[in-house]
């Protein structure tokens, strides 16, 4: 186990993840380290095909999987999951099927991608959420001519600086430790 693991799974588990380990390693060594970790769920002794099935299970079920591996082994299921993660120190078979590539062999840097990517998506959702709404107000009043076409222009000025401030703030982000 890496020292940080442990903290890694609290992190994932306070952002709302349920962990799964599916390992190919013996039953008892697997139960000892999921234990350790306070890992939710362990699969022991599964093949690499079982893993990438396991995902396919676990989608159909309607969950959200993200897979973290390392090797060739984890590849099948890093390419089935909806979002791979591989760590920079793995294979590059893991790197090439994965989606993301963690540039450190940190556990901790899982959490830290899910945080970024949420706070992404809700910035993506913002953005769209004003630039409708500039154009929902801007463009009925235009049309219909109560809308000066300098002021008109301004206001489109003003909704693209607006979203690329809003954007902007994810440049303050910083991983929790």
């Amino acid at each position: 186990m890496k020292d940080s693991a442990r903290d890694a799974v609290a992190a994932l588990h306070a952002a709302g993840v349920r962990t799964l380990m599916v390992t190919g390693d013996n039953r008892g060594s697997a139960a000892a380290v999921g234990r350790a970790l306070g890992i939710d769920r362990v699969e022991a002794e599964v093949l690499p095909e079982h893993k990438a099935a396991l995902v396919a299970e676990l989608k159909r079920s309607g969950a959200t999987v993200a897979m973290v591996g390392d090797g060739l082994n984890d590849a099948p299921a890093l390419a089935a999951a909806d979002v791979g993660i591989a760590m920079s120190t793995g294979t590059d078979v893991a790197m090439h099927a994965a989606g993301i590539t963690l540039m450190r062999g940190d556990p901790a840097l899982v959490a830290a991608a899910i945080d970024i990517s949420r706070r992404t998506w809700r910035k993506i959702r913002q953005n769209l959420f004003w630039a409708f709404a500039y154009n929902v107000v801007g463009i009925p009043l235009a049309a219909f001519g109560l809308l000066n076409p300098m002021l008109a222009g301004a206001a489109m000025a003003f909704s693209s600086v607006s979203v690329v401030a809003n954007a902007l703030g994810l440049r303050r982000w910083r991983a929790q430790r």
